[in-house]
Parts: structure tokens; sequence; C-alpha cells
């Protein structure tokens, strides 16, 4: 149990049969009537956002939960397939709990998010950009560099991202996980 007093960004609760993270929250103490506190909080299983608030000095449940650093080995019809980079143990995981999947290379590190009491996986992190080559794109028009136009691009994950005109065939590129977005070329 943890009081409003305790909260912090990232901090784990436990409610309505589902865990939320924190994602922003605020103290409140208005000149007329009691202080509470307005949250923000995205379900980790879920992924929706739910905005709530508490009085001061609530007590909520919170859960424990840890980031454990895991190496992505394969995928196949079962799942994707993890290794716990400290004990070497072997995790499959479904497709729904990771966000971007279509961005994971073989041998990538990423961090689980791990329920501390049932062992359960929450959800997958990937780092917050990725380097790809570029297996396939059309070649860009010598003068189409007018505005910012982008094209398609194919990643050798099979991802699809778009990039600037200049971007060719070949080529290492960092992609942003968050959205998926092209961030820059590798020297």
């Amino acid at each position: 149990m943890a009081s409003t007093a305790d909260f912090k960004n990232g901090l784990c609760l436990v409610m309505n049969n589902d865990i939320y993270s924190i994602v922003e929250f605020q103290h409140v103490k208005p000149g007329k009537g009691p202080a509470f506190v307005r949250t923000k909080m995205k379900g980790i299983t879920s992924g929706k956002t739910l905005d709530k608030t508490f009085n001061a000095g609530e007590k909520v449940e919170t859960a424990r939960v840890e980031k454990r650093p895991h190496q992505f080995l394969y995928a196949d019809d079962m799942g994707y397939n993890f290794m716990d980079t400290t004990t070497f143990e072997q995790i499959s995981i479904q497709e729904k709990l990771i966000e971007r999947a279509n961005l994971l290379k073989d041998g990538q590190f990423v961090d689980i998010l791990i329920h501390d009491e049932t062992e359960t996986p929450l959800s997958v992190e990937l780092p917050p950009f990725v380097e790809l080559m570029i297996t396939y794109t059309e070649p860009g028009i010598k003068g189409d560099t007018a505005t910012n136009a982008l094209k398609a691009a194919t990643v050798e994950t099979g991802a699809t991202v778009m990039v600037p005109l200049f971007v060719e065939q070949d080529i290492l590129i960092k992609v942003d996980t968050r959205d998926g977005s092209y961030s820059e070329r590798v020297k």
C-alpha cells in the first residue's frame, strides 16, 4: 500500500483488475476545500489511459513490477522468444504485449516488464532507437527535394518506414521505436 504522497512517475498501481503506471501527477491544494492529487495513468496490459483524482492521503494498492533485460532470439507460431541475459532462461511472449514488434531484429536487447508476484510478463520495451538496414526502396528522383517529401522503405525486419528521398537501398538507418519514424542515417 502507498499513500498519494508516495506518487512518482512510473509507480505501478492495481486498479480495476489491471495494473496502471503513473504517467504524470499533480498535487493540487485549492484555496477552498481539501487537497487532492490529479493523475494520468496508462494501463500496462491494456494500453488504455485513465485520468483519476485521488484525495490527499488516500491509500492505494501498488504492484511490484520489475524490468529485466532480455535478448530477442526468434519469432515462431507460439510468439516471440526472448532469453533472460542473467539466468539464460527462455520465455515466449505474445505479439499483443510488444509495441512495434515489427522493429525487432534477432539478437536485439529489450527490457521486459514482469509482475513480481505472479512472474508473468506484462509488456516489452524496445530501446528508444534501433538501427536497421534498408532492404528495398524506390530510387529518389533528382530535383524532387523542394519540400520534405518522404518515400516508403522496407527494412530488414519487414517493417515499412517513411524515409526522405535521398535515402537509398542498403543504407543503415536509425528508427525511433516510439512512433516507427525515420530518425537519421547511421554513419
